[in-house]
């Protein structure tokens, strides 16, 4: 027992740093060395505070830049469908970035970043791919004011493609606008095309409007179709600018009479 002792008194110390070694070679092989990660990152910690913040900078940058690549492409694609859609109109347009709307008059009018010096004038034809956006009332050199089809002032007379029945536009303040019709009975129904009529003294016939989504014949004072408008009137960033029409209106008594008798100009 005596020599246990003395052994002990001797090799004590050596002993307990053997068994912490070989606990912690357990430990860290139980552990993956989490724990030796752990107090190396808690250690470091302040002196990679500054490399850490640098980091956050590129990170930052890097997203920046690939946001501004995402809408670089996004307004090339714009240009390219612009570029590639073709209007039933012989004349070369003007292309025109939209740059300013109304929050208060979204679905009223848009301000053009061309006029005067790009060659524009009052009454031109604005159009997207899909359709008629609307007209140009007002001209400066550098910009040009766009009242939309689907401004509740804004009328244009119209053509159902199928059946050739004609009628006038009106907008509601959205992407639906009405059209009433001049006959009591007019054929109609949902799905049939809108073109712009021969007989609009504003507008080339036969460009595209919209789609009927609903029918009411038995709409006051004359019977109703709702039309869905398509071009997107709701996200325009670029539109093509065309001459308005130099061709006037056949003849005075070719003009489409309303349901109350009175004789209408069609825009």
């Amino acid at each position: 027992m005596y020599v246990l002792r003395r052994y002990w008194q001797r090799y004590r110390t050596l002993g307990l740093l053997a068994t912490l070694a070989i606990g912690s070679a357990w430990v860290f092989r139980q552990t993956d060395g989490a724990i030796v990660f752990e107090v190396y990152q808690r250690l470091s910690a302040p002196f990679e505070a500054d490399s850490g913040r640098e980091q956050q900078l590129v990170n930052a940058r890097v997203l920046e830049l690939q946001q501004r690549l995402l809408e670089v492409n996004q307004e090339n694609l714009q240009l390219r469908e612009l570029l590639d859609y073709e209007p039933q109109t012989s004349q070369e347009p003007t292309f025109a970035p939209v740059i300013g709307r109304s929050a208060d008059r979204w679905w009223q009018q848009i301000l053009l970043g061309r006029g005067r010096n790009s060659g524009l004038a009052i009454d031109d034809i604005v159009m997207a791919p899909g359709g008629i956006v609307g007209r140009v009332v007002s001209i400066t050199d550098e910009t040009s004011r766009v009242l939309l089809i689907s401004d509740a002032s804004s009328s244009l007379g119209v053509t159902v493609g199928r059946s050739r029945e004609m009628g006038l536009l009106r907008g509601k303040g959205s992407n639906r606008a009405i059209v009433e019709f001049f006959e009591k009975l007019p054929d109609v129904k949902e799905g049939d095309a809108i073109l712009s009529s021969r007989y609009s003294q504003r507008f080339t016939s036969g460009l595209p409007i919209g789609t009927v989504v609903a029918v009411n014949l038995n709409a006051s004072p004359a019977p109703q179709a709702e039309i869905e408008i398509s071009a997107p009137l709701s996200s325009l960033e670029w539109v093509m600018v065309y001459p308005k029409p130099s061709v006037p209106l056949p003849s005075e008594s070719a003009e489409p009479i309303d349901p109350l008798g009175e004789t209408l100009q069609l825009d």
